[in-house]
Order: structure tokens, then sequence, then C-alpha cells
């Protein structure tokens, strides 16, 4: 085999042939020759023309393939196939093997499979001829080429198997709704298997559709979605050009006619009828009123309003935007007596009118609508919405202070009675005449703590309580010239020792509780008893401020360190009121600038009579003399502690008891017992001395005991006395009187009744006495040299 090499250009001579579709009878494209012609202009020499070893050319096939035998493909050869089986063919590439077999002696080709264009085309193959006994390639390998053709098997498809549009009601003819879109899966460069025609089925004859383009438009003018607001048309799309025998798809296309306003608005009755009581309250809602307009949305919106004329202003419309109804409301009290019926005319237009629609009319509608006010009790009536009174604060009680009005409007006119809510009067200043209305005052007034009094009026109807109304009634206290000006301030004034005559040392202004109507003007003086003052000066300034000013040349504190001056103040209202504020001046030592240092002369003497050393020395005495009475307080102690009797010898009227709570050792007066042996000594009642006593207490006085008077009666008599005598006090304390009672064992045991006091006695027999007195036989029973 020989391989020819084209440079410059390469012609490719194909002769179109025709394949039977039965395969019995099908042609051989070996005998289609390929011809290479190799074109040069080199010396203008002829085009020579070659023959190519091969013999074979661009192979087609039918898709879909349906015969019983497989589709015979072609045929390849070679001159170096001599017929004796010695060469083998062999086929490579797309689908070799699998869709396209050769016969390896022959070198005929077959599809094995039935092919689909839309899944494949075109598909590239490899031949070869390989010498069987060498194994070696005959022929170089070559490419070819298998097409297939396409035949109509793909029905058109919508991209969509629902459309859905919208279009706005009264649209004109042709006016465009959709474009609807199909394909076809056929070869469109071979035939009119996809060429695709579009017609309409259904929605005629209200839509029509494009051909070609597939546009959906309007076939009927003036469509009305009050009418018919939903369409549904069915489309075709159909191959072959639209010819017979064409496959065709069909869609659906759901088109809705969008609202526009081209309706006006209309009330279903021309009059409507409404009741309202007197006494309904400002934007009470009497109705509604609804005027039906077919269109939606924005298109169907209306506003109410209320026609100039009879009952305008009494009345008022609101709209209701959920329910695109008309409120008729209150817009005035209503009064029975005055008007029963009103007769209003309510118009409803749309808020969005289309200008391309307005010569179809006026896009509203007007309704004729009766009020009937209905009669009801009602509360009194003040002539005014509040009253405003003045009244002077030096008025005495029971003046009058203003009146009040009020009246039934009910034609019963029932009589009406005053009061004044305690509420806002409970001090109880003003009051009331039940019958005229007259505010009377019931206390003093005074400006200055309240000049203004706030206070509520009620009127009921006598015949009806609950029938009643409030009006505020603000009163004012006017002022009266009542108080005199003062000080208004606490002034601490001062005056330097080395201050020059003429010199300004305060300023004073006052304060006035009153309020005159044309301002304060106080006025300064010094007082008539004091004409003119030596030491300072008052100057009015004329605005209601006065200056001190001094009238010599330097002050001594030595010689007075305080002066006062009296200082007459008064107004020039009527009455004239006018008071004494009396300044303090204190003379200070100042420095040169005029500042204050000191103003204590007990100070200045102390700083020029002692120096540093005698103050300490001072301080020295007064610490060595509160030592010394400290010390003769301790010794003075010291010596109370001493026992009372030193010597046994000592021998007093008192008998001494140790471990009591008594008053100790000193106390004579607890234990007299003189006052045992005369009673009627005891009836001074002094105080004792043991302690002291938290409350003093006066002393009673008893009636005095006769001498010969039992003392244990008058034990007796005194304790009841101590026990039911709350003012005595209880003292904590054991008083021992010597005092056994009658016909004793034993005889006294004081050593006030003892017959020898400078002897020794025998104790003996105290230990006879029993077990009672062991302690006391113990004590003084002993032997001599225990006793000495």
């Amino acid at each position: 085999m020989r391989t020819y090499h084209c440079l410059p250009l390469i012609i490719w001579t194909c002769m179109l042939h025709t394949v039977d579709n039965s395969p019995v009878q099908a042609k051989d494209n070996s005998h289609l020759l390929r011809r290479i012609v190799n074109l040069t202009k080199d010396d203008g020499k002829m085009l020579h023309r070659t023959k190519r070893g091969w013999m074979w050319n661009q192979f087609f096939l039918l898709e879909e393939y349906t015969g019983t035998d497989t589709q015979y493909v072609g045929k390849l050869h070679t001159d170096q196939d001599k017929g004796d089986g010695n060469l083998k063919y062999i086929l490579t590439g797309d689908g070799a093997g699998n869709l396209f077999v050769i016969d390896e002696n022959t070198g005929d080709i077959h599809a094995a499979k039935k092919l689909d264009r839309e899944e494949k085309s075109l598909y590239i193959l490899r031949a070869k001829a390989i010498d069987r006994k060498t194994g070696r390639q005959v022929e170089p390998e070559s490419e070819f080429i298998i097409k297939i053709h396409d035949i109509n098997d793909n029905e058109p498809k919508f991209t969509k198997d629902l459309y859905t549009a919208t279009v706005p009601e009264m649209s004109g003819v042709g006016t465009s709704v959709i474009q609807v879109t199909a394909t076809d899966a056929d070869d469109a460069n071979y035939g009119n298997s996809a060429k695709v025609v579009y017609s309409i089925l259904q929605g005629q004859p209200y839509f029509s559709v494009d051909p070609e383009s597939g546009i959906i438009k309007t076939a009927l003018p003036d469509m009305s979605r009050e009418n018919r607001e939903q369409y549904q048309v069915v489309i075709q799309a159909k191959d072959m050009g639209g010819q017979m025998g064409g496959l065709s798809g069909t869609t659906t296309v759901n088109i809705t006619l969008t609202d526009v306003n081209n309706n006006p608005p209309r009330f279903p009755q021309s009059t409507y009828q409404f009741n309202s009581l007197e006494s309904a309250p400002l934007g009470t809602h009497l109705g509604r009123i609804k005027a039906n307009d077919p269109d939606t949305g924005e298109n169907a919106e209306l506003e109410y309003s209320i026609s100039e004329g009879e009952g305008s202003d009494m009345f008022d419309v609101i709209t209701d935007k959920d329910t695109q109804e008309g409120i008729i409301t209150v817009k005035q009290n209503l009064d029975f007596e005055k008007k029963m019926l009103y007769t209003l005319r309510v118009d409803a237009s749309n808020t969005h009118p289309d200008p391309r629609f307005l010569h179809l009319g006026p896009f509203k509608d007007s309704a004729m609508v009766k009020i009937s006010v209905e009669d009801v009790d009602e509360p009194p009536v003040f002539s005014k919405l509040s009253y405003l009174m003045e009244v002077d604060e030096d008025v005495k009680e029971g003046s009058i202070v203003g009146q009040v009005t009020a009246y039934d409007p009910d034609s019963m006119n029932n009589v009406i009675k005053y009061s004044v809510d305690r509420h806002t009067d409970m001090d109880r200043v003003f009051s009331i005449h039940s019958e005229n209305g007259s505010i009377f005052t019931l206390k003093p007034l005074d400006r200055e703590s309240s000049p203004w009094h706030n206070i509520t009026i009620t009127a009921t109807e006598i015949n009806n309580p609950k029938q009643s109304s409030q009006i505020p009634v603000f009163i004012r206290i006017l002022d009266i010239n009542d108080h005199a000006p003062e000080f208004a301030m606490y002034y601490e004034t001062f005056v330097c020792e080395n201050a020059k005559s003429g010199q300004l040392i305060q300023t004073i202004s006052v304060m006035d509780k009153d309020d005159p109507p044309r301002g304060h003007k106080f006025f300064f003086e010094p007082v008539p008893e004091f004409p003119l003052n030596p030491n300072f000066t008052i100057v009015d300034n004329k605005d209601n401020t006065a200056g001190i000013i001094t009238r010599k040349d330097g002050y001594s504190r030595t010689k007075m360190n305080t002066y006062l001056l009296p200082v007459l103040i008064f107004d020039n209202d009527y009455p004239i009121q006018s008071s004494t504020g009396t300044l303090t001046i204190r003379v200070c030592a100042c420095d040169k600038q005029g500042n204050m240092q000191s103003c204590n002369a007990e100070a200045l003497m102390l700083a020029a009579g002692l120096s540093t050393g005698a103050l300490i020395a001072i301080l020295l005495c007064v610490l060595i003399l509160l030592t010394l009475i400290v010390l003769f307080a301790a010794l003075k102690r010291q010596r109370k502690k001493e026992p009372l009797i030193i010597s046994k010898d000592d021998v007093r009227d008192n008998i001494v008891t140790y471990n009591d709570e008594g008053g100790g050792e000193e106390d004579t007066q607890a234990f007299d017992i003189g006052t045992l042996r005369n009673p009627e000594a005891r009836e001074d009642s002094k105080l004792r001395r043991d302690v002291m006593p938290e409350t003093i207490f006066q002393i009673r006085r008893t009636v005095p005991l006769w001498e010969n008077i039992d003392v244990q009666d008058f034990i007796h008599r005194r304790l009841k006395e101590n026990d039911s005598d709350p003012s005595a006090p209880p003292y904590d304390s054991l008083a021992t009187y010597a005092y056994e009672g009658n016909d004793s064992v034993a005889n006294s045991l004081s050593s006030l009744e003892s017959l020898t006091a400078d002897c020794n006695q025998d104790y003996d027999y105290l230990s006879d006495w029993g077990p009672r007195f062991k302690k006391l036989a113990d004590m003084y029973g002993g032997d001599e040299s225990d006793r000495d």
C-alpha cells in the first residue's frame, strides 16, 4: 500500500449514495472510491491523478434500525488482498467490537445494535490489514467515519408542563401574554424533523398563538375580569413543519385577567336610617354603610365623605380600611330640644381612579343618611366651662365671693341645687348657697399661705339626684398689705478698729410677704428714739436697700466690742406697715486690706498681758492644786475605815451587827436603842445616813405614842406603817433591836446591862443552853490564856 501526501490542498470527492432500507439489498460502499488530487502550481504543470490502494469511503447508517438481521455498514478492501485468506482485517475505535463488528477475512462491517443519533451521531474508527503469517501490517492504519442519519423519532417537548400568565383586563387585541417554547431532539440540519410549528387547541376565540415564535396574544377586545377571570389555553407544538405524519407535544397555559379600576362604586340602597341618643359621647359609632365595587385590591379602595349641608358639622364619617365601610360618628353634642332629625348626604369614591376609564363616568356614588335624635334626661349644664373669682384676703367670714349658675336642658326644667365637693376643699374654707349658687367664705383667708383655691361645684337635679354635673371654680386671693417688711437675712456685721469715717460696712435688704400690684418700695430710717447715732449712719439707697456708714475714725474693742443699731423699715402700700430691725455690729481687728482677723476682746487682753511662760506656770499650779485635793480625799477616806471600838473597855449605846447589809459600823441612827426606850422621840423620823435615797419624799407624821405603851406593840405598829407606806424606801438592811420578848429563859446578852465592866465574866454557862448557843460558847468560853 502506498500513502500520498497532499501539501497545498486536499479535495475529497464524495459521491452520494442511496441506501436501501432492506438489509438484503444494501449496496456496497466499497465501490465508492476516494480520490486524492494533488494540486500544484509549480512551473504550471498539469495535475496528476493517483489511485489509492484502499477502496472505501465515508459510511452512513440510519438510526433506530428495526430489522431482524444486523445492519450492513460497508466493506474494507486492499489491493494486497489476493483472496487467499492471508490477510486479516482489524477494526478499532468508537464502538469497535461492541456496536460495530468486522469480518476479519472479508472486511465486511455490520452494526450489531440499534443506534440512536440523539445519543451519538458520529463514530470514528480505524482499520488496518495484517499479514497472518508475518503479523505485519500490509497497509498503514487508516481512519474512517460512520455517520448516523436522523429519522423523525422525537416529538417536540415544551420547557414547562404548565405555564402561568397574567394579562390586564380590558386589554386590546394582540396584547402579548406569554411565550411558550418547545424543542425537538431530532437533527435540525436533516430534513424537517426538528422544524416545530405552534397552534392553539383550546382557548379560542379569546387567545391566539404565533405559529413560529410561540407568543400567545389576546384575540378579543375588552375582556372583563368581573365576567370571567381564569382561562386555560392548550398549545400544540408539531414537527415536520406541521405536515401530516409529524410528531407533536402539548402544554397548558393558565391565564388570569388582572383587575383594573374600570368599575365605579355603587350603594346597594339610596337611603339609610340610624338613631342616636342626645347624650351620645363624641365619636360614638351610629352605624355603617357600604358601597359595592366589583374591582379588587387598591382598585376597590373607597373613601367616604359627608357633603356640605345639613348635619355636616354635627356628624362625621370615617372609612374602615379593612372592610371598606363608612362609619357614621357623632362629631358634636346633640340636643333633642334643638333638633330631632338630621339628613346627611354621604359620598363614596375610589381613591385610585384609572385615567384610561374616566370616560365610563364619575367613579363615585351618593346615598342619603337620616339620623333621628332621641331624648334623654340630661344633667344640669353650667353657664360657663369654668369660673374665675377674686376676693380680698381681709374679707370677713360669710362674705360673698361669686356666683355660679346652671340650668336643666330638658323640657322638664327641674330645680337644681348646688354643693361644694369637699374633696377639693378639705379645710372647709368656702361654702355655697344650695339654691342660688352664691359662694361665700367660712374662714379667714391668707394670701401668703394659699394664694389660690381651686374648688369644684356640683349641680344636682332635685327630682333625679343621679343627674349631676361639676364645674371647676378658681378663686384667687387678692393681696392686702398686712405684713411688715423685715430683714431678708441675718447679717453678721463688723467694723474694723482702724475704720475711717464714711466707710460702708454693710448693705442690708429686706423682704415682704405681701405682693403689691405696683411692686415693693421700702424705706430705711433711724428709730425715732435715736434719730442721730454718733457711731453709724443709715443711708437709704432708694432701691430697697440701705447702707451702714461709719461716722467716726477708729473703734476700740477694749472700750466697746459690740454696737446695736436699730433700723426702722416701712413700705409704701396702704395701710403702711413698718418694723424695726436691729443690727449687731462687732468691733474686730483687721489687716490693712480690711479683712477681719479677730473680734474677741478677751483674746486681745490675754495676748497683751500674758506671755507663754506665764501660761505654763498657771497650768502647773492648777495641776499641783488638783493633786493636793486628791491626796486629801484619800486620807479622809482612810480615817473613816478605823474601827469604832478601839479597846474592850470602850462601851457605847450601840449594838454592832456584822455580816449584814445595813449601814455599817458608823450607823448610829438605824440602831439607836434610845428609840426603843423612848418611843416618842422616834416621831422626829430623821433620814438615814447609811444610804442616799433615790427619791426625796415627805416624812409622814404619826400619832405620838405615850411613854407607858408596850415596846412590842410599838414595833408591830412601825412594821405595819412601813409595810403600808408606798413612799417608804425599801432599805436592804437588817435592824436588830434589844428586845427579846417576855419571860426569856436567857437574860439579856447586851453588854449594856452587865453588872461588871472592868472584870472578866464567866461564860461557861453558855455551854448549858444547848446547841443553839454552841457557837457563842466557843467564842467566850475559852481558857484564860485564850481570853488574854
